[in-house]
This record gives C-alpha cells, structure tokens and sequence, in this order.
C-alpha cells in the first residue's frame, strides 16, 4: 500500500471522530522552535535568513506549525483539527529524505484534559488498525511525574528549577545529579562571605538603593541562598531517589502498581494515579505497552502524557507516530496564558519503509 493510501484510509478514521482539517504555515520563526523544542530541533532545521534579516525556518514539526495558525486566527475554545503535509528536517543518515510525509491531529483548548489524552492515542491506534499495521509495540510515559516528584522533595528551590529545567538535557541532568549527591556546588568559602555580608548589610538603611535594588530585596534573597546549602547525606538520598525514579520501567498493567510501591518506599505523598487514567486504561489493549518514567525527554514542550509507536516486519523496524501533551507551547509562542493542548502525527515515510 503506497503513502497515498495510507493517508486517504487514516484521514478518514480523523474526520469520522470529528477532526476538522487546517493547513498549518510552512515557514516560521526559527526562534520559536528552538526556543521550545530544544536543541535537539535545533540541529534538524533547515533554516534561512528573509529579506528582513530575520531567521526563518521549514517547519520541522507540524505541531508547533498547527498552534502559531490556532493564534494567529486568534481562535477560542476547544478546536479539534487534522492536517496533512510535510515536515522539513536533516538525517543523520544520509539515505533518509529531509522531507517528511505526515498525517497529524490536534485538540487544542479544550478543558477537558483526561478525555482529550485518551481520545487522541485511541484515535491513532484506530488508524493504524484501519490500515492493517502488525507487530505494533508503544512506548509510553508522563513527563509531568517528574515535575511532581521534583515539588515533593527537600531540597532547595534553587535545585529544583535546576533539575527542572535541565531534564530535557540528559547527559548535563546526571552531571547535575552528581554535583547534588556529592555537595560540589556549594562552597564554604562562599557560603560564609555571604554571611558576613548578610549580617553587614542588616545594619543598613532597608530602603536604600543599590544597582537598583533596595537593600530589603537583596537581604531577602541573601537569606534564601545562605538557607540553601544542605548536608551531604540529604543530598545524596535525593539523588538515589530521583534515580531510582527514573528507571522504572514496565508493562503497563503493572504502572500503577510500580508508581505506588516507589512512593510509598520513599514517603512521597502523591495522588497521581488519576492523572495517569488514559494510559492506564490502555492495560486493556492488545498492544505490547511500555511504560516508562524516563520515556519523552527528547521534546522539550512536552507537559504530560507522551509516546511513540513503533511497527515491525521481518525485514525492519520503523517509529509510525509520536505524540503527547504540550500545555506550555502556546503561551511560549505568544498566548497570553496557558493553553491546553494534546496531539500526535504519524509519519507516511515510515509506514512506506516498512512495507517495502
């Protein structure tokens, strides 16, 4: 079955569930991809400059294409859409084409978050079993566990957004885990400066100005560094948690039992089973379905739920669709609040690869 097909058979299965067709810009800001999806896009783009000396790009994902049109139509409320077109990136491997065949569905601004998950990993397993795909496997996670995890732990704030921030970086993550584990960031020297000048700066008008700041301000957060330094045990145990975390991995009939056994071990209060509602009702499919903690860190505007699905033959294997939950893509690309927000796309070129 050529590309053609494919496409016509799964945009069928898109409007029968009451997605409505757009047609996302090909060209874009190059500043809002990196700027949300990371590096890792960055090294993938295929970029220019326009006549006004502003860097532009191919969109390289139709996803972030679909949500700049969603504001630039200025829409409202819950849309519901689906788009066929190309996305535009280099390969490492020199034999694949930089122009990438996909079919890709939206629900964006809706309120109705579990629903909505639920409704577009259903609707992409639909598809694929429309067009007789065999041997299909998924990965799947939740990004925002991690987050939760990070908030329920002790240690300083200054941390948290560190290891928060630098999660989607995983080689500099396991840096950061072992500056923690082992206190390297924190300098003794330093620390007790700071205290000496904390104490100085108390015997000081409050409200006098320096480089702009009141001298109340800059005490406050003299306080807040001069708290921060933790012991050695408190910063290793965070860390052993943190990974311990991180490599859970299982079938995902056995997620919730995994999730509750590891918070319980380690006192963590967390309801967050709910959350988890979509995947956990995918316990009952017929796929092979992992589930892992470490799984969606490759994309950076991911907020939630997130997986991929692969398909096998004897002769290969190819990843057919991606796709996840993005709550912050559109605020970060000039909505003037949070936006909720859910998709995925399958990719026409590798369902050709693997039918060859």
């Amino acid at each position: 079955m050529k590309s053609k097909n494919y496409s016509e058979k799964i945009l069928d299965v898109f409007k029968k569930k009451g997605f409505v067709f757009s047609e996302p810009d090909v060209l874009l800001d190059s500043n809002y991809i990196i700027q949300r999806s990371g590096e890792n896009f960055k090294k993938l783009m295929l970029t220019f400059e326009d006549d006004t000396g502003k860097n532009m790009c191919l969109r390289p994902d139709l996803t972030v294409a679909a949500c700049v049109k969603y504001l630039k139509e200025n829409s409202r409320g819950a849309s519901k859409i689906y788009y066929s077109g190309q996305a535009y990136r280099r390969s490492n491997n020199s034999k694949e084409s930089i122009i990438n065949d996909q079919v890709g569905l939206e629900i964006i601004g809706s309120k109705k978050k579990l629903s909505d998950d639920k409704e577009i990993i259903n609707t992409i397993l639909k598809s694929i079993d429309k067009i007789k795909i065999k041997n299909v496997s998924i990965n799947i996670g939740n990004v925002s566990l991690f987050r939760q995890l990070i908030d329920s732990l002790n240690m300083p704030e200054r941390w948290k957004l560190r290891l928060i921030r630098h999660f989607w970086r995983p080689k500099y993550f396991e840096d950061l885990l072992n500056r923690l584990e082992t206190n390297s960031d924190i300098d003794p020297i330093t620390v007790d400066f700071d205290k000496k000048k904390f104490s100085e700066m108390k015997k000081l008008n409050q409200n006098q100005e320096i480089a702009g700041r009141k001298i109340s301000e800059i005490l406050s957060r003299f306080d807040k560094k001069i708290r921060d330094p933790r012991s050695f045990a408190e910063g290793k145990k965070t860390a052993k948690i943190i990974r311990e975390f991180l490599k859970i991995s299982c079938p995902i009939d056995q997620m919730e039992k995994n999730l509750n056994k590891f918070f319980k071990k380690n006192n963590i209060k967390k309801n967050i089973i709910k959350n988890l509602l979509p995947m956990k009702n995918l316990s009952k499919s017929d796929y092979k379905i992992i589930f892992s903690t470490n799984f969606g860190r490759d994309i950076e505007y991911y907020t939630g739920m997130v997986f991929d699905i692969w398909a096998s033959t004897n002769k290969n294997k190819q990843e057919i669709a991606r796709g996840g939950r993005y709550d912050n893509l559109l605020k970060s690309l000039g909505s003037k609040k949070d936006v909720s927000a859910v998709g995925a796309a399958i990719n026409l070129n590798n369902l050709s690869r693997l039918m060859q």
